[in-house]
């Protein structure tokens, strides 16, 4: 926490809602579950906090969203740098499974400043996120776009799907 940020309670408990799945859910808990988050430095940068209206519910995929990855690698900013969980479906010939990623999202765009602060911010807000298996550093949409990308990260060749689009 070399830059005295610290992790907002809200953060917390976005993550920990995303990493439990609760097996006796119904529909309606279900559908207001996160696909996606992203969290940002407050207006002071002092804290990492949710942004606000920039996530996916699992509930709006097949209505409002049609490809969540796509979606989700739309709602990073071109011009300044984001933390993210994204919550990936991955299916190999034998087995569906979900594994959350954080992402660090430093655009080649984005202001030094800010690259610099989110940069020296990331432990903090990576302590929190405890069980975290996969975490990647994104500098652009070209890094990003290919869903591939992640899927080999999460699977290795052996992923045929990345949330139901063919790889």
């Amino acid at each position: 926490m070399a830059s005295g940020v610290t992790v907002t309670d809200d953060v917390i408990t976005v993550f920990n809602e995303m990493k439990v799945r609760k097996l006796q859910a119904n529909e309606d808990e279900k559908k207001k579950r996160k696909k996606a988050v992203l969290f940002c430095l407050s207006e002071d940068k002092k804290h990492i906090i949710l942004e606000e209206g920039q996530e996916i519910l699992t509930g709006d995929v097949g209505v409002t969203v049609q490809d969540p990855y796509l979606h989700f690698v739309k709602m990073l900013p071109p011009d300044d740098c984001r933390y993210a969980l994204y919550d990936a479906t991955c299916e190999t010939k034998e087995t569906k499974k979900e594994d959350l990623v954080f992402i660090f999202w430093a655009p080649d765009g984005a202001p030094l400043k800010s690259k610099m602060i989110y940069a020296s911010s990331k432990d903090a807000i990576k302590k929190k996120f405890t069980g975290i298996e996969h975490e990647r550093q994104v500098n652009g949409l070209e890094d990003i776009k290919d869903r591939r990308t992640l899927a080999d990260k999460l699977g290795g060749s052996s992923v045929v799907t990345l949330e139901g689009s063919p790889i």
